[in-house]
């Protein structure tokens, strides 16, 4: 659906472009309508070409995505979202970022002067949202972004709304999400795009059928380095792939522990029910959030949910996967709550036409696959322990963790290679992907329906994890072939009163 079919928020005194346009023209043709960059000044963008979204989850990193879309001249944030009203304790990468990106943003050195830490939720992400547009007017002051608790009552009031933004944990996304777009609103999802693969086989369905613009928070889609890595590759440059290797340094947080075994009381002004949605219940404890629910099997995805969206990404559009056909895991020592500390996960694909099968292994929590033979004595195999290895018959590629700075090893022969031309189309940014679609443009490259594949073979690898042997998979039926047990895993259930 297209952003000039999609509902705009009504102000008094405020007329759609298509109405005024086509007003204009069946009284006097012979008008001349000057444009709307000249009446409000260069850069100027009238309220009605506006896409209106609303953030629904603004923790952190929530608040982050928040602020690069306050940046978006063709963006207003309406209302805000979220079950926690305003908390000092979210994570943080380095000491006072939260609150100096917040201070580079609005151009106010003294904002969060009295905070106790990093501050986040509705209350907080209202006002940033209020003192951001507040100085783009002449009075200096704003009052225009509501706030709410519940998704569904947003959804339900704010019938105005073109957009939402979703930055709520994983086990929140499809929930959301779905609701979202039933209503016809465009979605923009953080990743994981899901927490079971079922879930992304259906959220993918719902995007089809809705026709609403979607993309997930996959920047790295739309990088230079994704583009090279697929001209290369596909020119030749290498061979045929037939192994690719994957590591992360994920986890940051905790996992491979056990449940608390006291309850604690529920912080002022924090909605735990709400949060749980469909998860199913369990006494509040610190140990659960923010940030680490993702070591919890019944909230987060672990290191490869949060990290493996990016990298498999990148290796799907450069080898034209499809869904494998095994996988098998191995790990460190198993809880019946948490991802294990670290694990190897295989994935087979079978062959795509001529081009063979391919073998990718991920890594995590600090393992690495072998350090590969072309790689020259003294040179590092990646930085902060993470990096991607594509190894074809005819040569290795050593990139980035999602595929940046793409390197053919040793470096002769990079010194060697000649480049061929550039033949895919370069991306205005991810964001921006989604903004144009919004507006009717093409569909963004990190869309439902192409996330929803990389985000159901991820998420086997959890399941694989889980189920303790090599699974051999149907895609097309998402369907274990050979363990039923472990088929609980795939969808898994949803907390009474909770449905998709």
């Amino acid at each position: 659906m297209s952003y000039t079919k999609s509902a705009t928020r009504k102000r008094t005194g405020e007329v759609s472009r298509r109405s005024f346009v086509g007003g204009a023209v069946s009284t006097a043709a012979t008008l001349t309508i000057a444009p709307r960059h000249v009446l409000g000044g260069r850069g100027y963008i009238a309220p009605s070409d506006k896409i209106t979204a609303a953030c629904i989850g603004v923790g952190a990193q929530g608040t982050r995505v928040m602020m690069d879309f306050l940046k978006q001249p063709d963006v207003q944030i309406v209302s805000v979202c979220d079950v926690n009203k305003e908390s000092g304790d979210y994570v943080e990468w380095n000491p006072n970022e939260l609150r100096d990106k917040e201070r580079a943003l609005l151009g106010n050195s003294e904002w969060g002067k009295d905070w106790k830490g990093p501050t986040a939720g509705r209350e907080p992400a209202r006002r940033l949202v209020e003192a951001y547009y507040a100085k783009q007017t002449t009075s200096g002051e704003y009052k225009g972004c509501a706030t709410y608790v519940d998704y569904r009552e947003l959804l339900e009031k704010e019938r105005d709304l073109n957009a939402v933004i979703v930055g709520a944990p994983d086990h929140s996304h499809t929930m959301i999400s779905i609701a979202a777009m039933k209503k016809r609103k465009h979605v923009y999802c953080q990743k994981p795009l899901t927490h079971s693969v079922y879930e992304a086989r259906r959220i993918a369905e719902v995007a089809r059928e809705t026709r609403v613009a979607t993309q997930v928070a996959v920047g790295n889609q739309a990088s230079e380095a994704t583009r090279l890595l697929c001209e290369w590759i596909w020119a030749g440059a290498i061979g045929p792939v037939r192994e690719v290797h994957n590591w992360s340094s994920r986890p940051f947080w905790p996992q491979g522990v056990e449940r608390p075994a006291k309850e604690e009381p529920v912080p002022s002004g924090f909605d735990w029910d709400l949060w749980l949605g469909p998860a199913p219940f369990r006494p509040y404890h610190h140990a659960y959030l923010p940030f680490v629910w993702r070591g919890w099997y019944d909230f987060g995805c672990g290191a490869i949910g949060d990290m493996g969206c990016y990298s498999f990404d990148t290796i799907f559009r450069v080898l034209k996967l499809g869904s494998p056909e095994s996988v098998e895991a191995s790990s460190t020592k198993t809880f019946p709550e948490t991802f294990p500390a670290a694990s190897i996960i295989h994935f087979r694909f079978p062959a795509r036409g001529e081009t063979p099968p391919v073998k990718l292994t991920w890594y995590d929590g600090g393992l690495k696959p072998p350090r590969p033979p072309e790689l020259e004595e003294g040179r590092e195999m990646s930085r902060e322990n993470e990096g991607l290895l594509f190894v074809g018959d005819k040569g290795t590629i050593l990139c980035g963790f999602n595929g940046q700075n793409p390197k053919l090893i040793p470096e002769s022969k990079m010194r060697e290679f000649k480049q061929p031309d550039k033949t895919l189309p370069r991306s205005p940014g991810n964001d921006r992907e989604w903004i144009e679609a919004c507006k009717g443009g093409p569909a963004g490259g990190a869309n439902f329906e192409f996330e929803g594949l990389v985000t159901e073979t991820v998420l086997l690898g959890n399941v694989a994890l889980r189920a303790g042997k090599k699974l051999s998979w149907d895609g097309p039926n998402l369907k274990l072939l050979n363990a039923p047990e472990a088929q609980q895993y795939v969808r898994g259930e949803y907390r009474q009163g909770w449905t998709l």
